[in-house]
């Protein structure tokens, strides 16, 4: 029998990534203080967990000026959503093993 939680990737664990992926599924971008307040966290936490995520090439950052004032957005990429639905597959296995 295969184990269950094989599936699982290690790198959506916390559940800040989780939800960082979870936003950036359903928007084609997201800007860092949009992140940070649907999620409600600090600065350097989101800043953190979105660093691991661009080093794992699962997400995308933009930074640019709006006006003269700096802004940074988030994509998932083509990576980042092939191994994030499968996570979630995984996850929905563990809790419905039986379908």
């Amino acid at each position: 029998m295969k184990d269950i939680i094989s599936g699982l990737n290690k790198i959506f664990d916390s559940r800040v990534r989780l939800g960082i992926m979870s936003v950036l599924m359903v928007n084609d971008s997201v800007d860092f203080n949009t992140m940070k307040e649907l999620l409600d966290v600090t600065d350097g936490n989101l800043a953190s967990h979105l660093k691991a995520l661009e080093k794992e090439e699962v997400i995308e950052v933009r930074k640019q000026f709006l006006g003269r004032k700096p802004n940074t957005s988030y994509k998932v990429t083509p990576l980042g959503e092939q191994l994030f639905k499968a996570h979630i597959d995984a996850l929905e296995k563990l809790l419905n093993p039986l379908s």
